[in-house]
Order: C-alpha cells, then structure tokens, then sequence
C-alpha cells in the first residue's frame, strides 16, 4: 500500500488539462508527493488485498493504516477511485472520501508515473510483480466467477449432441457390418443397445442355437432369432471379422454407458443452475437454450420474443428477406408441451411457453431463492391453456364458468335468382285469357250492331259519318255487301282474344339482320378497293 499527498489543489480544478501536470516526473512530483508506503510479505497476501478492492471490501491491512492516517490528519479528505468502497471506509472509520471525475483523472496520470513518484523499486521488479498478480487476480476471478458455471452446461450439452451423432454413426455401421453375416437380426432385433449386446455375446451366428441370450432378449423373441439364425441366408465371415464387430460393439455400449451418465450429470446440474427453466421446459431444451445465447445471464437479457425463435434465426432472415411468413419457434419447438398441442396450436401455445419461459429464466439467473415453485406455477397455466385451446370451447365469463357457451352451426343458404324477360319490353302486356264472360257480352253486341246495319242498309235509311246512303244498283249489292261484312270485321273484330309478340325475339333478328347487311356491306367495299388498286397497277404497268 501507498498513500499519495496532494500538494497543489489549486492545479486539480482544471480537469481537461490535468493530465499535462503529469507528462514528466518532475512535473508530477510537483502535484503529490509520497506519505506512506508499505509493501507486502508475500504473492498471497496482495492478491488477497487485491481481490478485496476489486469487490469493494476493506482488508484488515487496509484498515491498519487508515486508522494511523485518521489520527494524524483527520480533517483532510481521501480520494477514492471505487465509490463503493469509499462508502465502506466513511462507514467504518468516519473518515470523508471523495470520488468525481478530477479523481479518476488524478489515478489516471498516477499510474502512468507510478515508477518516478515511488523511489527504490526497478522498473523490471515492478513489470514482474505486476505481471504475477494480474495473472493471479484472473485465476481467482475465472475460478470463482459465479457467471462461469453454466459453463458446464454448455460443454456437457455439446457433448451429449456430439455424442449422439457418433452413436447413430457406430451403430448405423455395426448393423450394417454385422447385416452380411446375418441379415434376419437386424429386422428382428429393432433395439440398438439390445442389438449391439446379442452380437457382442454370440458372435458367429451358428453360436444362436447353443447360446443363451434370455437375459438379453425375451423368450418370443429368442425363439425366433434362433429359427432364423438356421435359414439365414448371410454370407460365411471369418473369426477377425467377427472380433473386429464385437470391438465395434464394444464401443458402442461404452459410450451408451457414458451418455447415460452424462445426461444424469446434465439433469442434476440444470436442477442446481437453473430449476425453474427446467421444469418448465425440459433439462435438453434448457442446455440448449443456455449454449445458444452463451450462458444464462445473457439469456436473462433476451425478450420473449427472441426467446421464442432462438435457433431460427436463419429461417427467420431469410423470411423478412423474401417478405414470406416468419417462422414460429425455434429450439423451443421441442418443449413437450409444444409437442403436444395439435398443428395449429403449436403457434399460440409456443408463444406462451415464451414469455413464461423468460420470466423463469430472469428469476433463476437475478433472483436469491432456488425453489422451482414459479416454473411448475407457469407450467400449469400453460397446460391449461393448452387443454382449453384443445377443447375449441370458450368458457363464460359470468355464472358458474364450467359450462360451455353453445354456439349454433353456420349454414350458407345461397339463393338463385331467375332473369325476368319481361322488362325488355316497354311495351303494356294484354293478358292472354280473358274471362268467358267478357267475350260472350262482346260477341252479343258485335251481331246486334252488324244486323241493325244490314238492316238500315235495305231501307235506305243507313248513316255513316253523319251523311245518308243511297241505295244503289241490285248488280253491286252483293259486292257492296261483301266489303261491308270486311269493315264490320275490321272495326268489330269477332275474336276478342289477342296473341301478343315476343318483343325481344323480333329485336334479336333484326339485330342480325342488320349485323348481316353491315358484314355484307363491308365485303363489297373491301372487293371494290381490291379491284380498284388492281387497275390502277396494271394502268401504272403500262
């Protein structure tokens, strides 16, 4: 430890050149001066002292020698870099620190004089023990951190993915290595450990029918390996082939030992870091989430929406880049609440899971208690979400609340409408039937009318158009009589009954009618035009 004196205080108010004060020794000899100096017996012991500034403890060295300073000069004031620790030594000791951005500046050019303001020290003796005792500060930091164990999380997951990968190679091999020798197992068998161990136990396929594999594979199943091992159409193998399988074979259920224990270590872990993210979605799918955002304090930072689509990210570009759907969920896909829920379920429910997922992770990375109470909270509101969703029934808010509102089934009635023809015709339409009634009276008045006429006619006493008839010659009475009976009828129709036209039929033909003469028409002329410039070719031609 050493303490530092201010000679010059005047010189410390001017913050933005202050560090000209301190370009040279002799000038930063004139700024403070050195009260106090007391050096360490030992590595541990400044590391100690070192780790205590770093958290903003007091060291028992420390609060030596401010209690000799205190009863010397007690008035003056301490200027401290660390706010927190500054408080701690005005709490203990009653002494005034200060801390401003002129102190960080005066700390600043310290250290960059450090060498000419403490006298007797090399520089080499200096570099040294600096060197150690950052490298020893970094162990303790990376030993002790306490964001560094989800580390193991980490690295125990991608392990536990690598070794699945090589596991499903292995075996993939072994069967098929295995499947020339004896093809009918790999059908029968359809275990992988069960199959690696029955090959690794009998070894050549003639060894079937004198083994015993009970303690392997069920009785039904022994049976009918055995009778297949007798028809078994595999090709002969000799004895370094079959060692050379049952050494694959080894392998493959030592490291199904291993992943077995390594998934035991990654469950228990997990239960210890971080509960609540483990009950909510499963000890995989939260080491997965934990690896993919780097560890669980920057998980913690994450929205739920982020949370939500970690793992999709390529999807999830690519689909803003071509302006297509954005996917729905990424590694939290294989949550098993999210595979329980139906196709299109798994949106919502997903959604959900999210945002109770950020709020656990949030209370298992910031929060003191270890309880998994608020993840199996949160579990159980989604589950019931999820069976509320899956009953498609909207539950009331009033009454009991446990009865289901009753909604009554659409059903698309489509009307067809038919084309009336009556409007096309602006002219009044005369029914076609008339009552017996009305044409018996109009055929009485037309015969009284016709026979009062004839009669008239005879005695010369007729009128018409208020002027008399004459009689005229016996020659022409018949031929009169004749025209007479025509314009009776005409002015007195005897049929009362009318047959009216279809009005839009006649206006159809003579549409085409007139489309006709106009196509006719046209040919004419365009034969005119033809014969016209034919002429004038041959009169230019002459």
């Amino acid at each position: 430890f050493f303490f530092l004196q201010v000679l010059n205080e005047k010189k410390l108010q001017e913050v933005d050149s202050l560090w000209k004060e301190f370009e040279t020794p002799e000038k930063a000899n004139k700024i403070v001066k050195l009260k106090h100096f007391e050096k360490f017996q030992d590595t541990t012991e400044a590391l100690a002292a070192s780790t205590a500034l770093v958290e903003g403890k007091l060291s028992k060295n420390l609060k030596k020698i401010l209690k000799k300073i205190v009863a010397k000069d007690a008035h003056e004031q301490l200027a401290v870099a660390d706010a927190k620790l500054g408080g701690v030594i005005k709490e203990k000791l009653n002494l005034s620190c200060i801390h401003s951005p002129m102190v960080t500046e005066l700390m600043r050019g310290i250290r960059s004089q450090i060498e000419g303001l403490i006298t007797g020290l090399p520089s080499r003796e200096m570099a040294a023990m600096c060197l150690g005792l950052a490298h020893s500060l970094s162990r303790y930091k990376l030993k002790f951190s306490p964001d560094k164990v989800d580390t193991m999380i980490i690295q125990a997951i991608s392990l536990l993915d690598d070794l699945d990968k090589e596991l499903n190679n292995y075996i993939m091999r072994c069967r098929e290595w295995y499947g020339w020798h004896f093809p009918e197992l790999g059908k029968i068998i359809t275990d992988n450990l069960t199959y690696c161990k029955c090959v690794r136990k009998v070894g050549d396929r003639s060894n079937f029918a004198s083994s015993d594999v009970s303690d392997i594979l069920p009785e039904e199943i022994e049976e009918d390996v055995k009778a297949a091992a007798e028809i078994s159409m595999g090709t002969e193998v000799s004895e370094e082939d079959i060692n050379n399988i049952i050494h694959l074979c080894d392998q493959v259920i030592e490291i199904s030992e291993y992943r077995t224990q390594l998934y035991d270590y990654l469950k228990n872990r997990m239960m210890a870091i971080a509960p609540n993210l483990t009950v909510m979605v499963g000890e995989l799918v939260g080491a997965r989430l934990i690896a993919h955002a780097g560890s669980l304090l920057n998980l913690a930072k994450h929205p739920a929406s982020t949370v939500q689509l970690l793992g999709a990210e390529k999807a999830l570009f690519r689909a803003l880049k071509t302006k297509r759907d954005t996917p729905k969920f990424g590694l939290i896909y294989h949550a098993s609440l999210v595979g329980q829920s139906n196709t299109k379920n798994k949106g919502k429910i997903s959604r959900m899971l999210a945002a109770k997922t950020a709020l656990t992770i949030r209370y298992d990375a910031l929060g003191e208690n270890t309880s998994a109470e608020m993840g199996a909270e949160n579990r159980l509101k989604v589950e019931t979400r999820l069976r509320l969703l899956e009953e498609r029934g909207i539950r009331r808010i009033s009454g009991t609340g446990k009865a289901l509102a009753k909604t009554d089934k659409y059903q698309n009635k489509s009307e067809v409408k038919v084309f009336d023809p009556s409007g096309d015709s602006t002219l009044p339409v005369v029914s076609k039937k008339r009552k017996i009634q009305e044409v018996d009276e109009q055929d009485t008045e037309v015969a009284v009318k016709a026979k009062k006429f004839k009669a008239e006619m005879k005695e010369g006493t007729a009128v018409e158009d208020g002027e008399p008839v004459k009689k005229k010659k016996k020659k022409k009475d018949k031929e009169k009589q004749a025209e007479e009976e025509m314009v009776l009828s005409e002015e007195f129709p005897t049929s009362p009954i009318i047959e009216p036209c279809c009005l839009a039929t006649y206006v159809a033909l003579l549409f085409h009618y007139a489309l006709f003469m106009a196509t006719f028409v046209c040919l004419q002329n365009t034969e005119k035009k033809k014969k016209k410039k034919k002429k004038m070719k041959d009169e230019g031609e002459d």
